[in-house]
């Protein structure tokens, strides 16, 4: 079963608004992407911080769940955010090598391109939500595929 997600930036007061869209990233500026697990956020988490995987895993329990859809939400930590925003071409071809070669992102077959692609946008959206004074909040959807 795959798993749509949106990583959007907004306010935090929009929490719950965003757990009941069908559709974030068509109400807030966003990234739609496939089958991004809390597993790889947490390894994302883990380069761009040097955080611990445990640690990082732990930061990332849904702040919302909808009842209705099923829906989770998680909010991307501030550190994370700030490491993004940071982000420059060779921290991204750094980071993207790194990944490519862990468990998470190699079993699901993602590579390079598609890597630096989703970093390249993470960090565009990092810099809107700083800019904005908002949060990223990725929004997990277990059955919209």
């Amino acid at each position: 079963m795959g798993i749509l997600v949106n990583i959007i930036a907004a306010e935090e007061d929009e929490v719950e608004s965003i757990g009941e869209s069908l559709q974030p990233v068509s109400e807030w500026s966003g990234i739609e992407l496939r089958d991004l697990s809390i597993a790889k956020i947490a390894t994302i988490h883990c380069l761009l911080t040097g955080d611990l995987f445990d640690d990082a895993a732990a930061l990332y329990d849904p702040i919302y769940i909808s009842a209705a859809e099923g829906a989770l939400v998680l909010r991307l930590a501030d550190e994370m955010l700030e490491r993004l925003v940071e982000l420059d071409e060779d921290g991204l071809e750094a980071v993207t090598a790194e990944l490519t070669e862990t468990e998470e992102f190699e079993s699901a077959g993602w590579g390079d391109d598609a890597i630096a692609d989703m970093l390249a946008d993470l960090a565009d959206l990092a810099r809107l939500a700083e800019d904005q004074g908002q949060g990223l909040f990725v929004w997990m959807h277990p059955l919209r595929t």
